[in-house]
């Protein structure tokens, strides 16, 4: 009976591509073309930035990006580079109220992410700022990390990290504007702090540009006593 009534929901809802709605054979699936427009990003990289390499470095190699501006925290993750089918994923989830899209996109996220997943102790988005949470309705960071955190069997910690600060929207902003808009803007509330210190944490977020709102949250951490912080997004901005 399960299985006819599997059959009766496949035939009246069948499954679609997520990015265009294209009918598909299984659910949480792209359709080819959208398939072959997600740049997905597979060794070689950066171990540092996760950022990808033209070729094989060797083992253990970082980018001059990361030797030269080392960052915060530890390590960086992405599925896909910021173009395309990627961006269109994270819009839709964002800005088109596509709640669906958490569940497989956290997919994504867990296995490109799988030894950062494997070593953190809490899992945590970056945080909006209480106006922006009240205008948007939603953290799409929180719907991914929640997700991220349930597949693993993790502590999900979305309180652990705040946003005191109101900021400008990211977008358009130079790198140095970005720095100054974010600073000071994240704190661990008193009442989290014993929850974070001596704890490795995974930092989620829908998509890495300059990496301002992440080095800004994961410096609020490592005061707070975090014991390393890793960042996992969906999507990672990749300059040639």
């Amino acid at each position: 009976m399960r299985r006819a009534g599997r059959g009766i929901v496949r035939f009246l809802w069948p499954p679609h591509c997520l990015a265009c709605d294209t009918r598909v054979g299984e659910d949480g699936g792209l359709c080819a073309r959208c398939w072959g427009g997600l740049a997905m990003i597979e060794r070689p990289y950066c171990e540092r930035l996760g950022t990808p390499f033209a070729f094989d470095p060797g083992g253990g190699a970082l980018s001059p990006e990361a030797i030269a501006d080392p960052p915060p925290f530890g390590r960086l993750r992405a599925v896909a580079r910021h173009d395309d089918v990627a961006r269109q994923l994270v819009h839709s989830l964002k800005y088109r109220d596509r709640l669906d899209l958490a569940r497989w996109m956290a997919l994504w996220m867990g296995r490109a992410g799988a030894s950062l997943v494997a070593d953190a102790e809490l899992v945590m988005p970056v945080p909006l700022h209480r106006r922006r949470l009240w205008q948007r309705r939603f953290n799409q960071s929180a719907l991914l990390a929640s997700e991220i955190a349930r597949a693993a069997g993790k502590v999900f910690a979305p309180e652990a990290l705040a946003r005191v600060k109101a900021t400008r929207q990211q977008v358009g902003l130079s790198a140095t504007e970005r720095a100054k808009n974010v600073a000071g803007a994240f704190a661990v509330p008193d009442a989290a702090r014993g929850i974070i210190a001596g704890r490795r944490v995974l930092l989620v977020d829908d998509v890495y540009t300059t990496g301002e709102t992440s080095k800004a949250a994961t410096k609020a951490l490592l005061r707070a006593g975090a014991a390393s912080v890793d960042v996992l997004v969906f999507a990672l901005v990749v300059r040639e």
